[in-house]
């Protein structure tokens, strides 16, 4: 909640959904400029739904974050094309410009609301 919080407070267009496999299943998913994804998740896990992405040919930056840091799975991420791989807590400013950086080199203000 506090992260949707932060990108909502920076006037970006936020969807939170219960899983990836919520997230795969909308019609959010064509239209989405960043995915900001926790690596523990019901059913699929972050870096898998990554994985699926990059699979379909899909190009969306991924921003992880996540409680327990895995060296193995921060490696995986990051070898995918992930933005970052945020250990929780992280500092709000570390996130935005991350997000920044994923944002704007896809034309981010167009998903300013």
């Amino acid at each position: 909640m506090a992260t949707q919080n932060l990108v909502r407070s920076l006037g970006y267009k936020v969807h939170m959904f219960a899983s990836a496999e919520a997230f795969l299943a909308s019609e959010k998913l064509n239209a989405t400029s960043c995915v900001i994804a926790d690596v523990q998740m019901p059913g699929m896990n972050g870096v898998e739904l990554q994985s699926h992405l990059r699979a379909k040919g899909s190009s969306v930056p991924f921003i992880f974050i996540s409680a327990f840091p895995e060296e193995a799975i921060r490696g995986r991420a990051l070898r995918e094309g992930a933005i970052c791989f945020l250990a929780k807590p992280f500092d709000g400013c570390v996130l935005i410009n991350h997000l920044n950086t994923a944002l704007f080199a896809r034309g981010g203000e167009k998903n300013k609301e």
